[in-house]
């Protein structure tokens, strides 16, 4: 089971740090997302890393204010987003991937709760 968390509301230019808290297993060699869903908008593809925390990709929407890390000691990953705009509210998810694209949903299961993130003009 996952469960996302730090979300909230923040101005424009603010920051907010996500964590994703896994139990029931270890994530440690499994590749690692968030994904975000505003209303009336399909789930996207926002940044993942790999198993080991050494690789990392984030959409473009998000590159150069968002940083993905994880500590497989702690069974958890982080989203750090800096720099947030209006256009970063969403629902925020995380979940885990053992195989396929790291940008595709579908390739990702289990899904934890989202947390929500609202941002301010």
């Amino acid at each position: 089971q996952l469960q996302a968390s730090g979300g909230g509301l923040a101005q424009a230019g603010g920051s907010l740090r996500l964590s994703c808290a896994a139990s029931g297993r270890s994530i440690s060699t499994y590749t690692m997302g968030w994904f975000r869903q505003a209303p009336g908008k399909e789930r996207e593809f926002v940044a993942a890393t790999n198993w080991s925390g050494q690789f990392s990709y984030y959409a473009d929407s998000v590159k150069g204010r968002f940083t993905i890390s994880r500590d497989n000691a702690k069974n958890t990953g982080y989203l750090q987003m800096n720099s947030l705009k209006p256009e970063d509210t969403a629902l925020y998810y995380c979940a885990t991937s053992d195989s396929g694209s790291y940008s595709l949903p579908r390739n990702y299961a289990p899904w934890g709760q989202g947390t929500q993130v609202t941002v301010s003009s």
